[in-house]
């Protein structure tokens, strides 16, 4: 007797991938940017809330991001030694940027 044809199922969704947003603190290398991300955890014993940071190395494909900017990042696939994040968007530009501008308006006023 002839089985049933049977089409493939779909394939199980992916799970959501985490994001977190954190701040740039070196841009110094190309593609790569260091973010840290603080979270606040009680203390064990006291239940105090204390400051924990965690260092993730992000993939910056265009160099967008500059140190101080505040951005979120999502987990993604190994891409190196140390980075497992991408860059997904720039939340808020750093105090460097906001100062860099009022550095270049300032020279051009005419005297």
């Amino acid at each position: 007797m002839s089985q049933p044809t049977t089409t493939p199922a779909a394939a199980p969704a992916r799970p959501r991938r985490q994001t977190e947003i954190g701040v740039v603190t070196s841009d110094k290398m190309n593609k790569t940017r260091r973010v840290e991300v603080e979270t606040l955890v009680p203390h064990p014993k006291y239940g105090k809330l204390i400051r924990r940071r965690t260092v993730c190395h992000v993939h910056d494909e265009n160099n967008q991001s500059h140190l101080g900017d505040q951005v979120e990042i999502m987990e993604t696939r190994p891409l190196s030694k140390l980075k497992r994040w991408r860059l997904v968007r720039i939340v808020r530009q750093g105090a460097q940027q906001a100062l860099a501008g009022e550095g270049e308006a300032a020279t051009q006023q005419p005297a």
